[in-house]
């Protein structure tokens, strides 16, 4: 499936967090939107190697310049949603590689405009 709708960006915050990330892990990297489950529905950044992408994850856009994906029944209910990643002070979800650094990856949304 491809993304028609929706886009995604980053506030300087998460873009400087990114940035953090890339200098500790590597540039290798990858989102995925979280559906729930263990971490909620957090933003999770994980090595490239880490995760693997399936023919369900739909390809969001890029932030940081890491490609940010969900998974395509998730991307049905939200595809009218801007997603804008930004960040707060807290813990990380349990497997993102923003765990252990104080702050968070926190996905804030706004409504796009549907088109005719």
């Amino acid at each position: 499936m491809e993304n028609t709708f929706m886009t995604v960006s980053a506030t300087d915050s998460a873009l400087e967090l990114i940035d953090n990330i890339k200098t500790q892990h590597g540039s290798d990297l990858l989102f995925h939107q979280s559906g729930g489950c263990c971490d909620g529905s957090s933003p999770m950044c994980y090595p490239r190697s880490d995760y693997m992408i399936g023919p369900q994850d739909i390809l969001i856009g890029e932030i940081g310049n890491v490609p940010f994906y969900m998974n395509g029944d998730q991307y049905k209910r939200w595809k009218h949603t801007n997603l804008i990643i930004d960040v707060i002070i807290g813990g990380g979800g349990m497997f993102s590689l923003d765990n252990g650094t104080g702050k968070r990856f926190l996905t804030r949304s706004e409504i796009c405009r549907v088109p005719d």
